[in-house]
C-alpha cells in the first residue's frame, strides 16, 4: 500500500509529554509528518537535522526560553513559529513575536484550533514562496526603497533586515499609500482569509516594524495609526 504524501513536517517543541502525545496525535491524523523535542537543544537540533515545514514551540522549557530558541531559530531560517505559552500576559505573546514568531497559542487549547493554525501558516508559506507574478518594480520613497522581487528594503541608504512576514506586511501598505486599511483587511491581505488567529498579531508586528525603521509611533513618517480603524503607509511615492 502506497503511504499518502504528508501534509508537511511539523516539529512540536513541548516537555510535557502527554501535550506533545495529544498534538502529535492530531497532526498525524490529519497528514502531517511529526518531529518531537522536549528541550531547547533538542529543537535546535532537530530543526537542523530534519526538514521541518512549521514549528510549535512553547515558551516553558527546562533548559532555556521558547524565546531564545525562536532567536536562534530566526537567525538561521524564515521557518514559521508558532509561540505555546501557558502564561496568558500580553507581555509573552508581544514579545515572543516581536523576535519573530508567525502566531501565538495560549494553553489550554483546542488541538483542532492547534492543526487549523498550523494549515494557515503553511498555507501562508506556500503563497509567499510561490511568489506573484505581478510583484510591483521597487518603490522608492526617497529615504525608503522597497525592492518586491528581491524582498529587500533600504531606509536612509541602510538594508533593514525584515522577517518574511514583515515585509510582505510592509508591502501590503506600501501598495498603496494613503489608503487606511483595517487589521481584518491586512490579515486577509498578508496572512490569508483563512487566518484563525488575533487581530492584535497586526499591531505586533507594525511595532516591530517601526522599531526597524526608526519610525516614531507619537510622530511617524512610515506608518500611520488611524484610531479606531487600522493603519495607513505615509510616504508619497518619489
Amino acid at each position: 500500500m502506497v503511504e499518502p504524501p504528508s501534509a508537511g513536517t511539523v516539529l512540536v517543541v513541548d516537555d510535557e509529554e502527554h501535550i506533545r502525545a495529544v498534538l502529535t496525535a492530531y497532526l498525524v491524523k490529519d497528514g502531517f509528518t511529526v518531529v518531537e523535542a522536549a528541550t531547547g537543544k533538542e529543537a535546535l537540533a532537530a530543526a537542523e537535522r530534519d526538514q521541518t515545514d512549521v514549528v510549535l514551540l512553547d515558551i516553558g522549557l527546562p533548559d532555556m526560553t521558547g524565546l531564545d530558541v525562536l532567536a536562534t531559530l530566526r537567525a538561521r531560517s524564515d521557518v514559521p513559529v508558532l509561540l505555546v505559552t501557558a502564561r496568558a500576559e500580553e507581555v509573552d505573546k508581544l514579545v515572543g513575536l516581536s523576535v519573530g514568531a508567525d502566531d501565538y497559542i495560549t494553553k489550554p487549547f483546542s488541538p483542532r484550533e492547534v492543526v487549523a493554525r498550523v494549515r494557515t501558516v503553511l498555507r501562508r508559506a506556500a503563497r509567499q514562496a510561490a511568489g506573484k507574478p505581478s510583484a510591483p518594480e521597487t518603490l522608492d520613497f526617497g529615504d525608503l526603497r522597497i525592492n518586491p522581487q528581491g524582498r529587500e528594503v533600504t531606509h536612509a541608504g541602510e538594508q533593514v533586515t525584515l522577517s518574511a512576514l514583515e515585509f510582505d506586511l510592509l508591502l501590503a501598505l506600501a501598495s498603496a499609500p494613503g489608503q487606511v486599511f483595517s487589521r481584518v483587511q491586512l490579515l486577509e491581505r498578508v496572512w490569508g482569509y483563512d487566518f484563525y488567529g488575533d487581530e492584535r498579531v497586526v499591531d505586533v508586528h507594525i511595532r516591530s516594524m517601526r522599531a526597524l525603521l526608526h519610525d516614531d509611533a507619537a510622530h511617524p513618517s512610515v506608518i500611520g495609526t488611524v484610531r479606531g480603524v487600522g493603519y495607513k503607509f505615509l510616504p508619497r511615492r518619489s
